[in-house]
């Protein structure tokens, strides 16, 4: 493969560019005749209207071809011209506030030519290419530049400082450079004299194949969490930055939803937002609210801070399978900057199902359900470019992913679901009768598990309270008890239930209430920061041990349950504003009381 790397958008195939006849259309796939000349995962235009596709297959007799575009009125003996480069994406400013297709081309230019339908062959630049970006140049005459050094700042949005790099394949000797100043994306910046003697020329813009991870330094382990503000993620299955998620949930269980609320408040620098064969209306509401969200770190814009690629259900199926890979290769480059990225894949089965509809096409053996035999590595591949790195500029950075699942009919038994497991160590498992029950997050605390908090346990034992991970684990004991116990009173009812017990269910009942359930239209409720969700947890299980004191004396479940405690309690995610932390104090008083008043009746 070539060093020379050229992206989506049509360009002139090079002189002596190799070409095939086509003798075979099956939906996406492509044959030409004979031994054409390309290259493995080379981009070619495909027949007389330029399509985009790329060779995923070579034999002797014939090269194999998966067209990004819709295939129809093609017909045996037109042309397939190779690019002599692998299918990249263009890296420069201007990615973030703009939304893309899944290869790269804006939305927004297709739409001026083609109004609301992508048309076959369009032709547009990914980038804007005409934009003056005012340009601070960090180098001078003489630096010695490596893999990944800034050469030069670009304020690509309010809330994010765009850094120009040189790419990870390029070092050498600065030998120009130009003034501070305003320059499109393809303008010369600096000249540099590389190794072996020859000059580079280096602007703005990057072109990066999608199927290749960018280079690190180094991998660390996990050690930070990202922080959702959602409770029942951050405090009873956290995620790491630089950590994989998945959100498995039959329909109408809140997928999407639960991506939302993540890329809305979590504290990621970055939201990369990749639909991957979900519903043009879904898309639209991500478009027409992230553009009216403010971001609460910065008070600018919340797209300022994120990129979208949209691949919807009617779109090409065989860009479904590229999208993820387009999306994770913007990811890679903000993260080679020192940002820490997060992506939202929704969803990781409509991909898969596209693997399914290729791999049918090209009459491959199938395996479990139908599904490729190699949907397992595709899925690792996947998931493995995520990770909190020292990259090669010597900056720190993340990229987290957390892909949605839709198995059907909610069967998580199935091969995506299960294969996703093996490749992920957080897991959100989403459940209908808490979805039905308008219980949000529908997350099932008993199903889902995070294999990070052990290692995440220093930091919240530094940064939020020592007592964090001790009464993070006290919920999902009683939580457990509960679910033990509610198979007792399914068939003999709960008033056979000892004191104590009606008591575990009763405080397990302000767990779920009070604080795993969330109201994402509250001003207060919908996003919780972890000071706050620590002391929720102390009430309540100060609430828990004052009553277990009264049990133990021999005070009945039946007046305890009296008192409006137990109320108040679950209302302190709504009462309790989030800046104003001092007003639990009051609420112990109220325990105090309430212990004291329950003794006094009687003693």
């Amino acid at each position: 493969m070539t060093n020379k790397l050229i992206h989506s958008e049509y360009k002139e195939p090079p002189e002596g560019a190799v070409s095939g006849i086509i003798f075979s259309i099956n939906g996406p796939i492509v044959k030409t005749e004979g031994n054409s000349g390309f290259l493995m995962h080379e981009m070619v235009y495909v027949g007389n209207e330029k399509l985009i596709g790329e060779v995923i297959g070579l034999t002797s007799q014939a090269s194999i071809i998966e067209v990004y575009e819709e295939t129809g009125g093609i017909k045996p003996g037109e042309l397939v011209t190779g690019s002599g480069s692998p299918v990249s994406v263009t890296l420069a400013p201007g990615i973030l506030n703009n939304i893309f297709d899944g290869i790269e081309r804006p939305l927004s230019e297709i739409a001026k030519k083609d109004n609301a339908y992508i048309s076959r062959g369009v032709n547009v630049e990914s980038l804007d290419t005409k934009k003056l970006w005012d340009t601070h140049i960090t180098v001078k005459k003489g630096d010695r530049l490596y893999h990944g050094s800034v050469i030069a700042h670009v304020q690509e949005t309010p809330a994010i400082l765009h850094k120009v790099m040189i790419p990870p394949d390029k070092e050498g000797t600065v030998s120009e450079v130009v003034n501070d100043g305003k320059y499109t994306i393809n303008d010369t910046l600096v000249k540099i004299i590389l190794n072996d003697g020859s000059t580079e020329n280096l602007s703005m813009t990057q072109h990066w194949p999608i199927r290749i991870p960018r280079p690190v330094l180094k991998r660390f382990p996990a050690s930070v969490p990202l922080i959702t503000g959602q409770r029942i993620l951050d405090t009873l299955f956290p995620l790491a930055k630089g950590g994989t998620a998945a959100v498995p949930g039959g329909f109408g269980t809140g997928k999407t939803m639960t991506q939302h609320q993540i890329a809305k408040w979590s504290d990621a620098d970055i939201i990369i937002y990749i639909g991957c064969g979900e519903r043009g209306n879904e898309m639209t509401q991500v478009l027409e609210e992230f553009s009216e969200l403010t971001d609460p770190k910065t008070g600018n814009p919340l797209m300022d801070r994120t990129s979208l690629i949209a691949n919807t259900s009617n779109m090409p199926v065989a860009a479904r399978e590229a999208s993820l890979y387009s999306g994770l290769t913007l990811a890679e480059y903000y993260r080679d900057m020192g940002y820490d990225v997060a992506i939202m894949a929704d969803s990781t089965s409509r991909w898969a199902e596209a693997l399914r509809e290729i791999s049918g096409r090209l009459e491959e053996m199938p395996a479990e359900e139908g599904f490729p035999a190699y949907l397992a590595s595709r899925l690792s591949s996947f998931y493995e470019r995520a990770g909190m790195v020292q990259n090669l500029n010597g900056t720190e950075g993340s990229v987290s992913i957390i892909g949605a699942v839709s198995p059907q009919g909610g069967d998580f038994s199935e091969p995506v679901t299960q294969n996703t497991k093996r490749f992920v160590r957080c897991f959100w498992g989403l459940d209908k009768n808490l979805a039905y029950a308008r219980h949000f997050p529908a997350i099932q605390w008993l199903t889902s598990y995070s294999e990070y908090l052990n290692e995440l346990a220093p930091w919240y034992t530094e940064m939020v309270d020592k007592k964090f991970v001790d009464y993070r684990n006290q919920l999902v004991y009683l939580l457990g008890r509960e679910a033990s116990l509610m198979e007792i009173v399914k068939l003999i009812g709960a008033d056979v239930l000892p004191d104590d017990q009606k008591l575990v269910l009763e405080i397990s009942k302000v767990i779920r209430i009070g604080f795993l359930q969330q109201n994402a239209f509250h001003k207060d409720d919908t996003c919780v920061p972890m000071s706050k969700q620590f002391k929720m947890m102390d009430i309540i299980l100060y609430l828990y041990q004052k009553a277990k004191s009264l049990i133990h004396m021999g005070m009945p479940m039946s007046i305890l349950k009296e008192d409006g405690i137990w109320d108040k309690v679950i209302s302190i995610k709504y009462d309790i504003p989030n800046d104003k932390p001092d007003m639990f104090d009051e609420y112990k008083k109220d325990v105090d009381r309430f212990y004291e008043s329950v003794i006094e009746k009687n003693a």
